[in-house]
């Protein structure tokens, strides 16, 4: 029989041969399954509920109304004069985006085993599409907080104004989507081997939230607290959200450089790790 040449065939799949050696190109080539993958996640999500996609409504709402109660009427923590709903709703709003594809993309290898061992795609394929499928449940949500916030602005005498900040809307969303990708594809790669993580996970992202300023403002934190928030990554994505579209706070530049080299490590560390696990996690899984 006649052997073929490397030359002769559409597509030769070879082994990564190095960390470094991210195939861009490809990922960019699988593009259309990107796309679908995203439409099926969107649908899974309401497929056989009875309220469908009013979920992505109900859970901000719900969520506003207990941290309002225990946290501006129970506890008497100060939202700057900005109205406590706008106030906490424009943080749940940004931390739902980040947890949800933090927990979804962690477990990449162990819920996608069976398809990654019957056909060939770039695996790093299944996290960009979870990070884009989340993004219509932020758009949803986002929706909603303009829609709150644009009652308060033309119809009452709230506290709250637009400033610079609010053009870097587009950045937050950026950074959101890829500092929880850079840390998620890390935990899936060591998932992958150690399955207690999985577990540990959901129960530390309800901790982690409240080492950041979802609740409570960083100007209302000190000592200790005010380092423990100012230093989460996350932090200065909901203060700078907060600041640019209800005007409190401040703009906190530091932190907010602090989160850019963050989110750009965890996920260049990310990518490295993938890389290096993927040759080798079905053996694993």
């Amino acid at each position: 029989m006649e052997q073929k040449n490397k030359d002769d065939w559409s597509i030769v799949i070879q082994p990564n041969k190095g960390l470094f050696n991210i195939n861009f190109r490809e990922i960019w080539s699988y593009r259309d399954l990107v796309l679908l993958l995203v439409k099926r996640d969107f649908i899974a999500f309401y497929k056989q509920t009875i309220l469908g996609p009013l979920w992505f409504a109900i859970q901000p709402i719900l969520t506003t109304a207990v941290y309002v109660l225990l946290f501006n009427k129970v506890a008497h923590v100060s939202t700057e004069g900005v109205p406590p709903i706008l106030f906490q709703m424009a943080g749940i709003t940004c931390w739902m985006y980040f947890s949800e594809v933090l927990v979804k993309t962690s477990d990449t290898f162990i819920a996608n085993a069976s398809i990654f061992g019957k056909v060939y795609f770039p695996r790093i394929v299944l996290p960009l599409s979870i990070t884009m499928s989340s993004m219509i449940r932020l758009g949803i949500q986002m929706g909603l907080f303009f829609l709150v916030w644009a009652y308060y602005y033309f119809f009452t005498d709230a506290n709250i104004h637009i400033t610079w900040a609010a053009a870097l809307l587009p950045v937050i969303i950026l950074l959101m989507g890829l500092q929880a990708l850079g840390l998620g594809i890390i935990i899936s790669s060591l998932t992958s081997k150690y399955r207690d993580l999985k577990y540990l996970l959901t129960f530390g992202i309800q901790l982690l939230q409240f080492t950041t300023t979802v609740a409570i403002p960083l100007s209302q934190a000190n000592g200790t607290l005010r380092s423990i928030f100012g230093y989460h990554p996350f932090t200065a994505i909901i203060e700078t959200f907060r600041f640019g579209f209800l005007g409190s706070g401040q703009f906190y530049q530091d932190y907010f450089t602090y989160s850019v080299i963050a989110t750009f490590t965890f996920l260049i560390i990310g990518l490295l790790i993938f890389n290096k696990i993927e040759r080798t996690f079905m053996d694993t899984v």
